[in-house]
């Protein structure tokens, strides 16, 4: 199965102040773009860097692309039956106004093509959506409307930690 999943924020900040967060992704005191307590921990085994390994939860990837303040590309490792890839970019609108872009391509196969509609997708749209939020106080100091975790959403949670 394909999927290609989009998720965008535009930001009243500079095309730099949004690409600097990009460059904080580590789980390191410093990120300020993982959604951070709520969510598993991103961490790389040798930093922001092309070649590095890491991710987050079960979820695993390798950064294969890095262009510092712009663009970052993970591709997966894990878990069995991704085959893609996920990114972050910075789209400058103008002098004033940033899109920070999500965008998530891949073709899923065995059970993952089951797994990724009924529990992964929800997982990911409201990681990304945590994100968002944290890059748009970031950048402006306040979230105008900050994202909420559906009941779904709410129950996987509580069945990751029962079985973590």
């Amino acid at each position: 199965m394909a999927v290609y999943n989009v998720h965008e924020r535009l930001l009243a900040a500079k095309g730099s102040e949004v690409g600097a967060l990009i460059n904080t992704i580590s789980a390191a005191p410093g990120d300020r773009l993982s959604p951070g307590r709520d969510w598993p921990a991103v961490s790389f085994d040798r930093g922001l860097a092309v070649g590095s390994a890491g991710g987050h939860g079960p979820i695993r990837y390798t950064i294969t692309a890095y262009v510092p303040d712009t663009w970052v590309r993970f591709t997966f490792t894990g878990p069995r039956g991704f085959h893609g890839f996920h990114e972050f970019a910075v789209l400058p609108v103008d002098e004033e106004r940033t899109v920070l872009r999500h965008t998530l391509a891949m073709r899923t196969s065995g059970l993952a093509r089951v797994t990724w509609p009924l529990a992964w997708r929800p997982l990911h749209d409201a990681f990304l959506e945590d994100s968002l939020d944290r890059a748009e106080r970031a950048c402006t100091g306040t979230v105008a409307r900050p994202a909420r975790w559906s009941p779904y959403v709410r129950v996987l949670r509580a069945l990751a930690r029962a079985f973590s």
